[in-house]
């Protein structure tokens, strides 16, 4: 099991050591280090290490039961001796959801710094549920108005509502404003409509305009996300085609009521 911890970002003496206090009460660092098969003064960098992961802590207690926690703030009793306690597992998954929501926003600066290979145009196929949600918060780093055709129906499927409320609550941190078109028979009902505080300027396209996909134009880029029939993203980077779009959707917002009904 201690080679799958590597997947969590742990060296193999780390994952040995982790497990060995995980399976034990309060070992001291002699014990656990013995039972893991390291060193003992081994074992006591790498449980610091731990700590300041937050996987354990390390609590000196005293001769007399006392204990000191891992500051060395004395709780009663007097000089005594190390012990190891292992924060439960579930922190594993908590550490990597927090590093995955800083990827999320640190991945499209880095892509934004990447060599473009002259004037040529890229393209991106994201797949599935996680390419479609990375695709629609990579538009958070886009220049502010966005403008966007959204299938709402779709988007509370995939990526969902909670992920639709986390983006909307983002582009208000970022004064990222959103113009957007939508289509009656994929509408949300009572949902986003025209919002100063969310940043928000809703139109309604004609009747007769299903729109079974959502795009958000940028300045330099165009983000298109799939139903889940299809389940894919297709982000372009092009400034010309991003133009191009970007004039067939004022053309779009035109023609657009502010009411579903109007």
């Amino acid at each position: 099991m201690w080679a799958e911890l590597a997947e969590a970002g742990l060296e193999p003496k780390e994952a040995k050591l982790y497990l060995a206090i995980l399976g034990m009460d309060a070992p001291t660092v002699a014990r656990a280090a013995e039972a893991a098969g390291v060193s003992r003064t081994n074992a006591y960098d790498i449980a610091k290490r731990l700590a300041h992961r937050g996987l354990i802590s390390m609590v000196e207690r005293g001769q007399d039961g006392g204990q000191r926690d891992g500051q060395g703030i004395g709780h009663g009793g007097g000089r005594g001796r190390t012990v190891l306690r292992a924060a439960d597992p579930q922190y594993l998954l908590d550490e990597w959801d927090q590093r995955r929501t800083g990827l999320e926003r640190l991945v499209p600066r880095l892509r934004a710094m990447h060599a473009k290979g002259g004037s040529a145009p890229r393209s991106r196929y994201l797949e599935g549920a996680a390419g479609i949600r990375a695709a629609l918060f990579e538009t958070l780093d886009w220049p502010s108005p966005l403008r966007g055709v959204l299938s709402m129906r779709d988007l509370i499927t995939v990526p969902g509502a909670a992920a639709m409320r986390e983006y909307i609550a983002a582009r208000r941190e970022r004064g990222l404003w959103l113009h957007v078109v939508r289509s009656p028979a994929k509408d949300y009902p009572k949902g986003w409509p025209t919002s100063d505080a969310d940043l928000r300027r809703t139109r309604y396209a004609p009747p007769g305009y299903l729109f079974t996909m959502t795009m958000i134009i940028g300045t330099d880029a165009v983000a298109m996300l799939s139903s889940t029939s299809e389940n894919f993203a297709l982000v372009i980077e092009s400034a010309e085609y991003a133009e191009m779009q970007g004039n067939l959707f004022d053309v779009l917002w035109a023609a657009s009521k502010d009411r579903p009904d109007a």
